[in-house]
């Protein structure tokens, strides 16, 4: 997998985690997030709820994506 790969894998997982931007959130909390977001729903499973939430809600999921992946190269760099 590549780095790149990877990092969209993660940036999925935290998307459609229950970590909030309104929150302060740990580099642990954000690992963990990630972590329990793959185990339960696969990589693939992630990235179907991503594009659905950006099916159904576009204007708030462009700003949570931009959040998770600035929140996921600051976890993992």
């Amino acid at each position: 997998m590549t780095p790149q790969l990877l990092e969209h894998v993660r940036a999925e997982a935290l998307f459609v985690s229950d970590v909030q931007s309104s929150e302060h959130v740990s580099v642990d909390r954000i690992r963990r997030a990630v972590m329990i977001s793959v185990r339960r729903h696969g990589p693939r499973g992630c990235a179907a709820l991503v594009a659905h939430e950006f099916g159904e809600h576009p204007e708030t999921a462009v700003s949570r994506m931009g959040w998770v992946l600035d929140q996921v190269r600051l976890a993992y760099r």
